[in-house]
């Protein structure tokens, strides 16, 4: 059967930037069994035969009514796929989605009947937000980065803004490419209206947020940038847990530190 991808080079490009993501995750161990999304909004890459194809499922509802979504199409990640197995096979453990004129709706049209992650109707609750606050992110991420979830677990890390300022101090590169930092989210359960609502609330000041006891979710420009992310921040929690395992609080970078780099790098303040 001809896949979608053939003589699309750019559409391609994007699908094979998230299959080897999901090998990342894979290799980093944030991604056992079928655990984690990625969900990529392609209509920029959407030609007129692509909007001629037929549906090779039923209409499918999405549970809501997203009113930036009409007419979108969007790359996702299969329910109970493997990331290990999206990274060899992107077609054949994801599947290309269009949203109907309702948009409350939509049908796979790509490249087999694959059904879309069940928490779908939150990644696109996700980019519909996007779309109508006028963000260039396409791209949505969850994943389970080992360090960070067990951060989560202590209370002193639920507070606004004290996991994130703690982990731009433990190298520079944190803030430099994380520079709206970490968002935290108190546990609510996976898949819910209450955890998408609350994601969608957080991306107004993050680009990232920890899900407490869960995981993360990220948006960007790419899905090779939302991984960028989680991967950075991860690195910082990494460097905090090797200090404590060797027996001390690390020190940091001071607040005068950080605030001359945020001054010379033009970051967000």
């Amino acid at each position: 059967m001809e896949s979608i991808l053939n003589n699309r080079p750019a559409l391609a490009a994007e699908v094979e930037k998230a299959a080897e993501v999901a090998g990342y995750l894979w290799q980093k161990g944030w991604a056992e069994r079928n655990g984690g999304n990625i969900t990529l909004n392609i209509t920029e890459f959407v030609d007129d035969e692509i909007r001629n194809m037929p549906a090779i499922s039923n209409v499918l509802s999405i549970g809501t009514c997203l009113p930036y979504l009409k007419g979108c199409y969007f790359y996702c990640k299969g329910t109970q796929k493997r990331m290990r197995d999206l990274a060899r096979r992107p077609m054949e453990n994801g599947a290309v989605i269009r949203i109907l004129d309702d948009c409350a709706s939509y049908v796979i049209i790509a490249d087999q009947p694959v059904m879309p992650t069940s928490e779908l109707p939150s990644h696109l609750s996700v980019h519909n937000y996007l779309i109508e606050h006028g963000s260039p992110y396409k791209a949505s991420l969850h994943t389970h980065p080992i360090e960070l979830i067990a951060m989560s677990h202590h209370p002193r890390f639920l507070k606004d803004d004290v996991a994130g300022t703690l982990l731009w101090s433990m190298i520079p590169e944190t803030k430099a490419f994380c520079p709206r930092g970490l968002g935290i989210i108190p546990y609510e359960l996976p898949g819910s209206v209450k955890l998408a609502d609350a994601t969608i609330s957080k991306l107004a000041d993050y680009d990232v947020v920890m899900w407490e006891k869960h995981g993360v979710f990220a948006v960007d420009t790419d899905i090779m940038s939302a991984f960028d992310q989680v991967d950075v921040l991860n690195k910082s929690a990494l460097i905090y847990v090797a200090a404590k395992n060797m027996g001390f609080e690390p020190e940091g970078m001071t607040e005068t530190q950080m605030k001359e780099m945020t001054e010379a790098f033009n970051l967000p303040k």
